[in-house]
């Protein structure tokens, strides 16, 4: 499954050079065609995904590649980055032929196997590419015994259009092949070449001997790998890369010599590259991002394919009602706990009666943000549309233990300095913290099962879906004792679940709580009597305290806010003061004498962290807390 999320700060550095809602703003100046020179227009889209199971912006993008089709001055190439034919709502019933019977109808020259092309297995991909009326490149995923394309792909396409030879490459990443998919493909007989060398020494070749006068890598490999192709492009062989895969808001823009655009995903933008051709060679170029916008009226065809396939089964009936927004964007359920996600989770726990539920950040797509009103079954199957079942598996503590740290990436990591720390998981039944720090004693610490703390030698029953129980996602689980198969879909089981509820309101419930640094622990009685304070010693990076965010959890998810919170950076002493009285209610189940564990959370500048994703740094303490049923004294201050 690709990285997908909200990148925010790439929107914030790039937006300012585009106007949005149709407009049209140059990326680059261009120099303006000299005698004898051509303007040949590139036009890509990538990660079509969810949109091809909606009427809305799939058919409004085949409108407009048409209006920018006849728009140009001089020949076209229309392309694609990859991740077209999947996930979407569809898939149960067509799989990938909704889309590509749309894209049939646009006609791309050609299009790259993404990891999403891999979504119905290996096999099927010469279904796929025989659906298709246009090529699917795969230069450097190749036959292990012959060096040459794949059954159903194509390593290169030349196409000639008003005079001007393209050649056209595809090339994915180990990211985009090994790491988001279940197949094994060295033993599959398939051997992926380092892109970073096959692209240019095929682009080489093309301009060598096949006298073309434009390469364009159609690349499923994210910016980043991109750009380090590139920069391995030494001789400027690869004039335009079109990119795919970690779906970026990324107008063309020249990078170390050749030209680097990604689309966004889903249908909502067109990239459009004007190259201007003298001489065999591409000498200055001009380039947009196009939003494909209500306004733009939609291909009747494409609207007619689609809909035809969603009469097939019944994704716009009302199955509840929420009186919360559903968050099913990638920024969120990557980064940090969702109420969606606890409901997906939730759902999948109840079917098993698991003691837990586990499932993959990544599983959950559309990048969109549903209610508060009415969800229907479409709704869901757009968040959850691959073709996964819900499994329980019998895992011990250590191996649950295990199974949640192969999520955690930290805050040092590579993946956490271009997106900050993950959890990439939510989860039903436990409760646990998250340090995403690479030097950390322990990535996953304090872990309850159903409201107790975890037993490493206990075996449970854990929930999960069919993608992750092999393996997927990098979680150790492909080998581990199955407990239950539904042979159920997991948007099935989130359907039904939700339609033996009238109303739903699914909140955050400090079920993964981020801890970045540790206060001294503490110790309190709880009377119901005065306040509660407690003093701490706070770590030597804590610049200043967010008065707003300090809280105190119980381990049954209840928490109260802080009455006072008082950070003095000169002592570095932290004060922190709460409600005896409603600190009471909330452990209101404990028994005179019963020491109750809470957590204290409290969010701060960091000296130490630079912080990506997240606006503050997370501190934590253990605080135990002594129940007094009895007397009416007030509660003592722990010492420092």
């Amino acid at each position: 499954m690709s990285r997908d999320r909200d990148y925010g700060r790439r929107d914030v550095l790039r937006a300012g050079g585009i106007v949005l809602g149709g407009s049209l703003v140059s990326g680059s100046a261009a120099a303006a065609d000299g005698e004898g020179a051509t303007t040949l227009t590139v036009l890509s889209y990538n990660d079509i995904q969810t949109a091809a199971a909606q009427d809305e912006n799939f058919p409004r993008l085949v409108t407009l590649i048409e209006q920018r089709r006849a728009a140009a001055d001089g020949p076209v190439v229309v392309v694609g980055g990859g991740d077209e034919v999947g996930p979407h709502a569809l898939s149960p019933v067509s799989q990938w032929r909704a889309p590509v019977d749309v894209l049939n109808e646009v006609g791309p020259d050609a299009d790259v196997i993404g990891n999403h092309e891999f979504d119905y297995g290996l096999d099927p991909i010469s279904d796929v590419t025989a659906d298709s009326e246009f090529p699917w490149l795969a230069t450097n995923l190749v036959d292990s015994e012959t060096g040459e394309a794949f059954d159903g792909t194509e390593s290169v396409r030349i196409v000639e259009r008003g005079g001007v030879k393209v050649g056209l490459i595809g090339l994915v990443d180990e990211g985009a092949t090994f790491g988001k998919t279940n197949i094994k493909f060295n033993e599959e007989g398939l051997t992926l070449e380092d892109y970073t060398e096959t692209g240019p020494a095929e682009a080489k070749r093309l301009k060598e001997e096949e006298g073309v006068d434009a390469v364009v890598a159609l690349a499923h490999t994210g910016i980043s790998d991109a750009e380090d192709l590139a920069e391995a492009d030494a001789d400027d062989d690869i004039d335009v890369i079109v990119v795919g895969d970690d779906e970026q808001f990324y107008p063309p823009e020249e990078v170390d010599g050749s030209i680097v655009s990604e689309a966004r995903a889903r249908a909502r933008y067109l990239s459009e590259i004007e190259l201007t051709v003298e001489g065999g060679e591409v000498t200055s170029f001009d380039g947009q991002l196009i939003e494909v916008t209500d306004d733009i009226e939609k291909d009747p065809t494409a609207s007619d394919i689609i809909n035809e396939y969603r009469g097939e089964v019944s994704l716009d009936s009302t199955v509840v009602e929420t009186e919360t927004p559903l968050n099913a964007t990638f920024g969120a359920n990557y980064h940090r706990e969702t109420g969606y996600g606890n409901l997906i989770t939730d759902a999948m726990r109840e079917r098993v009666d698991a003691d837990a539920a586990i499932t993959n950040a990544g599983g959950i797509r559309s990048d969109s943000v549903y209610g508060p009103g009415e969800i229907t079954g479409g709704d869901i199957f757009n968040t959850l549309p691959f073709p996964n079942t819900v499994i329980s598996l019998e895992l011990t503590g250590e191996e649950l233990v295990e199974t949640l740290e192969s999520q955690v990436v930290t805050l040092e990591s590579e993946t956490g300095q271009n997106f900050g720390e993950e959890i990439s998981q939510q989860t039903s039944g436990l409760r646990f913290e998250w340090v995403p720090h690479d030097d950390a004693d322990e990535l996953i610490r304090d872990v309850y099962v159903d409201g107790e703390p975890l037993d490493l030698e206990e075996t449970y029953e854990v929930a999960v879906n069919s993608f992750i129980a092999n393996g997927g996602s990098g979680y150790p689980l492909a080998d581990k004792p199955v407990a239950e198969e539904t042979g159920e879909l997991q948007a099935e089981t989130v359907v039904n679940y939700l339609q033996e509820r009238e109303t739903i309101a699914p909140t955050v419930e400090g079920r993964m709580q981020r801890v970045d640094r540790d206060l001294p622990d503490a110790s309190v009685t709880v009377d119901g009597n005065g306040k509660v304070v407690t003093q701490f010693d706070a770590p030597d990076d804590v610049d200043s305290v967010a008065e707003d965010a300090v809280a105190v959890w119980t381990p049954d998810g209840e928490h109260l806010d802080a009455e006072k919170v008082v950070f003095d950076d000169e002592e570095a002493t932290l004060m922190v003061r709460v409600d005896d009285g409603d600190l009471a209610d909330a452990v209101e189940d404990a028994d005179d004498g019963d020491e109750v564990p809470l957590d204290l959370y409290a969010e701060y500048e960091s000296s130490e962290f630079d912080q990506i994703y997240f606006e503050r740094s997370r501190l934590n303490a253990d605080v135990a807390a002594t129940v007094r049923r009895r007397g009416r004294g007030r509660a003592s201050p722990p010492g420092r």
